[in-house]
């Protein structure tokens, strides 16, 4: 699953990968949100290094290129950090500009939901690909989890439920420990960890719950 900044070999595809999702997320949703993304675009082709992983420029030149004023510009970067996709590297001060970052990962889970409208061959890419069919055209999946205590028991659970989701989402995660009402999780990355916390927690949350109900809070953490 692709996370890191693309630089290096094949860094060109990734680049246009990474603004097609964008692209894709902002076309499904309100003029509000394409407005913003189709800012964010423009704000990273003209001016984002992405080998520094920095975009260093003042308001009033954001505001010349978005044809914007700069309480605009303000209101939009503040918007773009609540959402995560923008990361301050350094607060402005007199005579600097402030320095921002991408959150790579978390612009590839908030974007997600939206590849399939490009295709399969744009998820395989993304997201991996997925477990080749063996002959007979029957799936196979990992067998379903076993082992004492809450997290195993609560795994073998969404297993049973759908294997499918288990093996791409929930398999990986580690428990960490418990403490009062809430369980802690381990994810592989930062993208597994936002993607679960933003689609499924609701789910997972469900599963640990049957299996404890003192349990009432799930977190999920990720390198």
């Amino acid at each position: 699953m692709q996370h890191a900044r693309p630089v290096g070999r094949a860094a060109s595809s990734r680049k246009y990968d990474l603004i097609t999702a964008l692209g894709a997320h902002a076309c499904g949703g309100d003029k509000h949100l394409q407005r913003l993304i189709l800012r964010l675009i423009t704000l990273i082709v003209a001016r984002y290094n992405w080998q520094s992983d920095e975009i260093a420029v003042g308001q009033r030149e954001i505001a010349r290129l978005w044809s914007v004023d700069e309480r605009t510009v303000k209101r939009d970067i503040a918007r773009l950090r609540a959402m995560g996709w923008l990361v301050q590297r350094r607060a402005a001060a007199r005579g600097r500009v402030a320095v921002h970052g991408l959150d790579i990962p978390a612009i590839l889970a908030a974007t997600a939901p939206d590849w399939p409208a490009v295709g399969p061959d744009f998820v395989e890419r993304m997201a991996g690909p997925a477990p080749t069919p063996p002959a007979g055209n029957v799936i196979s999946f990992p067998p379903a989890p076993t082992g004492d205590g809450v997290w195993p028991r609560a795994l073998a659970r969404l297993h049973a439920e759908d294997p499918a989701l288990c093996a791409a989402w929930f398999r990986q995660l580690a428990e960490v420990g418990q403490a009062g009402d809430l369980l802690e999780l381990a994810a592989p990355n930062r993208f597994h960890a936002r993607f679960v916390l933003t689609h499924h927690l609701a789910r997972l949350t469900e599963a640990v719950r049957r299996e404890d109900a003192s349990l009432r809070h799930v977190v999920i953490s990720g390198d």
